[in-house]
């Protein structure tokens, strides 16, 4: 029986499986096409999302849940928007499991992050988030990564950090998932915003200024929904926000780029951060929480407004101290 499985055989899951399998885990990788399942076992490589990267012999891929849950840590790897049905109809298979979730996200229905989304579902389960800076095809390929693994019990969140810090990935623990789970969300968001800028030509200077202000939201945020603001600071949070709003591998930063750059959108890539703004831009005007670049983001994507009316609004707003 596998250590651990993956559920969710995307780039982000093949990747996490290869980098777990080189370390000596036997891991199994479960994909919900049978097609894509059987491909990988003969290809040995997940040749549609993340193509040359060769699986290590400890690797099984499956389109079988119920085997794949045999094992006793289960990694999540679905998307975010897919989590709460993907937990509700598998529930008998992995309620009683070491969950980890490692998708990015504000569910769109709940306006809730991945945390509460299982411990509503799964309160028998153990849960813990894994998140950070990191691309999958760089933790395939070996490359250093550095990520946040978080939950509310020390002695899971140690458990974990032994059983899947690997070769190349670092793990450092802590006792607040709700603030690593929204450092990853809402930097999704201030990265589309970033791709935005960039694409419409408003220049460097004015990704900075996104970047420094949106990760002023992302605290606000936070600390109003009982995190701890600090943990922003960290690799889930800042770090997240740097690598993702400065590189064209960032599937939120390029839709952005794209969209700004008036070049069309691929409807088959899931772009988490979309889903998130239009949460998170309901769930703080709720708070009275005020969050102007998540929000203009919003408008743009809903074709409210366009990218150089936006910047006019962000920039004739009341001046204040920093």
């Amino acid at each position: 029986m596998s250590q651990i499985s993956v559920l969710g055989a995307g780039a982000f899951g093949t990747a996490l499986a290869i980098s777990l399998a080189r370390s000596g885990r036997n891991i199994t990788l479960w994909a919900r096409s049978s097609e894509a399942a059987d491909a990988m076992q003969v290809t040995r490589e997940n040749e549609r999302r993340l193509p040359g990267k060769a699986f290590p012999e400890s690797i099984t891929a499956t389109a079988d849940l119920r085997m794949a849950c045999e094992a006793p840590v289960l990694l999540l790897t679905v998307p975010m928007q897919q989590l709460a049905e993907f937990c509700a109809t598998n529930k008998t298979l992995i309620q009683h499991k070491t969950l980890v979730c490692c998708c990015k996200g504000v569910d769109l229905k709940s306006e809730r992050g991945p945390l509460a989304v299982l411990e509503d579902t799964l309160p028998e389960a153990d849960i813990a988030i894994l998140s950070g800076p990191s691309f999958a095809v760089d933790i395939a390929d070996g490359l250093p990564t550095a990520l946040t693994l978080a939950g509310r019990h020390q002695d899971t969140v140690d458990r974990l950090q032994a059983l899947l810090t690997t070769n190349n990935i670092r793990l450092y623990s802590s006792l607040d998932p709700l603030g690593v789970e929204f450092g990853g969300a809402l930097k999704n968001v201030i990265a589309i915003a970033c791709g935005l800028a960039i694409g419409a030509g408003l220049g460097e200077s004015a990704r900075a200024a996104l970047m420094t202000r949106g990760f002023a939201e992302m605290q606000r945020l936070a600390l109003r929904l009982g995190a701890d603001p600090a943990t922003l600071s960290g690799l889930s949070g800042f770090g997240d926000l740097v690598l993702t709003c400065t590189s064209k591998k960032s599937r939120n930063y390029s839709h952005g780029l794209k969209i700004g750059s008036d070049v069309a959108i691929d409807p088959a890539v899931t772009v988490e951060g979309v889903a998130t703004a239009q949460a998170v831009t309901h769930l703080s005007q709720g708070l009275g929480i005020d969050m102007p670049i998540t929000t203009a983001v919003t408008q743009i994507l809903n074709g409210q407004i366009s990218i150089s009316e936006a910047a006019e609004v962000l920039l004739a707003r009341p001046l204040k101290r920093e």
